[in-house]
């Protein structure tokens, strides 16, 4: 599962570099005490509203990774999160990197990958493997107002239209008709919602967990956690923006690893972000747009319970960045190579990954 945190979210909040003076030095105002850290060790601690994951970091499921991001600095919102989906630096080919990790083996069916959020799948699903988007898992099926049930009129004329042709919109049709009957145990399972947060993560998380309490065959699935683009007002430790963002990310996610049942031991969840904040808090007590960040692993395959990743260090001058020292397709190649056995040099071509040592 790769949760996408929408907007650059500021990974030196999430997981504060306490042992740094430079994170103090440009924070002032906005800055999380040492005291109100959780599960701290003598450089990092994680924000007091990431309460709810720490059974999961004592566990040992639950790790971060520290000063990831891009091998060179890109501030666009929409060419970072582009070039990180896509994972293919200087190809002018239209494929992302979980496409073509679903592409490693002959499956072939569109239900392997599958985004969670509406009918436009992002850059990291888009290739020429096929697969499928919803915003819910009811909503998977054949339009109409018919039940197939009581009156399947409009399948039986659609599979007459259909079956005879040879054509690529028959060959599309028919792979509509097998994924719909294969996905029917996702909609069967029961819907949970109740015991997520009511919010858009939380919603969708809990869709996440009825494909995957559904068993139906599906490997990778995307999911967005957005507004994270915190320019102004970040706020405190106790109220505000980022406060209240890092208590959804959180409660959700600790529901979403309750809700799998016997499924919790085949997932493994990432999350990224197309770049971090800068260091030093603006005059409007926000974070304008950086450079590294941090990357959030949990489930199956994890080594949990540490902070990974080499520390560049801090400087509080204005335009001072978080460094990055870990391509973070390095991680995702120890998820791909871990949970999948797959080739990393198949899915990130032409990159050459560092160890990390995180699964």
């Amino acid at each position: 599962v790769v949760l996408s945190l929408r907007g650059a979210c500021d990974g030196l909040s999430l997981v504060v570099p306490h042992g740094d003076p430079g994170y103090y030095a440009g924070r002032p105002s906005i800055a999380v005490p040492a005291e109100r850290l959780l599960v701290a060790d003598e450089m990092f601690g994680l924000h007091p509203q990431l309460a709810p994951l720490v059974p999961l970091w004592t566990s040992g499921r639950l790790a971060a990774v520290h000063a990831t991001g891009l091998p060179a600095p890109n501030r666009s919102h929409f060419s970072a999160m582009e070039e990180v989906e896509d994972a293919d630096p200087g190809s002018t080919a239209r494929s992302g990197w979980l496409n073509r990790l679903i592409g490693t083996d002959a499956t072939g069916s569109p239900l392997q990958g599958f985004n969670v959020g509406g009918g436009v799948v992002p850059t990291s699903l888009f290739g020429p493997e096929e697969v499928m988007s919803a915003a819910e898992v009811d909503s998977v099926g054949i339009p109409g107002d018919d039940d197939p049930d009581t009156d399947p009129r409009r399948r039986t004329s659609l599979h007459t239209l259909w079956d005879g042709d040879r054509g690529p919109l028959g060959e599309a049709m028919r792979s509509m008709f097998g994924a719909v009957d294969d996905f029917g145990p996702a909609r069967a399972t029961a819907d949970h919602r109740d015991a997520y947060p009511s919010t858009d993560l939380g919603r969708a998380l809990s869709e996440v967990a009825r494909v995957i309490r559904g068993d139906v065959g599906v490997e990778v699935i995307t999911v967005d956690q957005g507004d994270w683009d915190m320019h102004a007002d970040l706020g405190g430790v106790d109220r505000g923006w980022l406060h209240d963002n890092a208590e959804d990310l959180a409660t959700s996610l600790a529901a979403f690893f309750g809700d799998l049942g016997d499924q919790a031991s085949k997932v493994t969840l990432v999350t990224i972000s197309e770049f971090g904040r800068r260091v030093v808090e603006n005059a409007s007590g926000g974070l304008d747009h950086g450079y590294g960040n941090v990357m959030l692993l949990a489930g199956a395959g994890v080594r949990g319970g540490r902070y990974y990743g080499t520390w560049p260090g801090l400087t509080d001058d204005e335009d001072a960045d978080l460094l990055v020292t870990t391509d973070y397709r390095s991680v995702l190649s120890e998820v791909v190579r871990s949970r999948f056995g797959a080739s990393p040099a198949a899915v990130f071509p032409g990159f050459a990954p560092e160890t990390v040592g995180v699964m």
